[in-house]
């Protein structure tokens, strides 16, 4: 399993960085829905659909939804405000489950709820991509993920005893959202200090900060909600060694339209 998670990684790797550094405009925007377009053929499963024709049907509406997003980007801000209310109602679904499951559990409400979670997404990268440091600032949100990640993962095995979301994934432990905060905190001020920036800056950034890794959890939470309701360990074998492509980016996918609109925000 170590050798293909590997052999895996080194692959997607050098494909990741060279999609998102070396493509711009309309073959940034394939790119990147070539992946949200695979992650809705495994949200298609999790919604309930097993047959491989309805599963590609849910994929092919994304994709043309996400072409009708890329040619009206004046429907940026409606796709992110509505990514705005669906992960603080997911915050709460989370909290709740599985008392409140009964409230989305059908495979209409799942399906629109894939919309909600993968379009905002691909929105995010393809405005965040149009800021002047937009490479940079794709890695940004993806290194304070990731370093939550790593910080949770060894503040949770060495401290872990109080259950965050125990009817959801009874691994995770408040003391590993502490530690995965205080790495990306870390990093913050790390970069901060860097580039000189001042008292505001510095405060305004760690909070956002701090609001991107609490978002990352919810994400990561909400794709375990669905799949434990579904009885799926994994989202698919689309990546040997790592589950399937919804496994991979499920934090990502709370956090990027989050720090898009961070981005507007600071830019108002």
């Amino acid at each position: 399993m170590l050798k293909q998670r590997i052999i895996t990684a080194l692959i997607l790797l050098p494909i990741a960085l060279c999609g998102f550094f070396l493509l711009e405009g309309a073959g940034f925007a394939l790119f990147i829905g070539l992946v949200v377009t695979l992650g809705a053929w495994e949200w298609a499963r999790l919604a309930g659909f097993e047959a491989q024709p309805a599963r590609v049907g849910y994929a092919a509406l994304v994709a043309v939804l996400l072409f009708f997003m890329y040619i009206l980007p004046t429907l940026a801000p409606w796709v992110l405000g509505a990514a705005v209310l669906w992960w603080g109602l997911a915050a709460f679904l989370v909290l709740t489950y599985p008392r409140t499951s009964v409230h989305w559990s059908t495979t209409a409400s799942k399906l629109v709820i894939g919309f909600l979670i993968l379009l905002p997404a691909w929105q995010g990268l393809i405005l965040i991509k149009q800021e002047p440091l937009g490479n940079w600032l794709i890695m940004a949100v993806m290194i304070l993920v990731w370093g939550a990640d790593i910080g949770a993962y060894f503040s949770g095995k060495a401290f872990g005893k109080r259950k965050l979301a125990p009817s959801v994934s009874p691994g995770k432990s408040w003391e590993g959202v502490y530690g995965g905060l205080v790495v990306s905190l870390v990093i913050t001020a790390v970069v901060g200090i860097v580039r000189g920036w001042g008292a505001g800056q510095m405060i305004a950034s760690l909070l956002g900060a701090a609001l991107i890794v609490v978002i990352s959890v919810v994400g990561d939470l909400t794709e375990s909600m669905f799949k434990r309701q579904s009885g799926i360990k994994d989202s698919s074998h689309l990546l040997p060694g790592h589950g399937g492509i919804l496994d991979r980016i499920d934090s990502l996918t709370a956090a990027i339209p989050t720090f898009a609109v961070l981005l507007w925000i600071a830019a108002s």
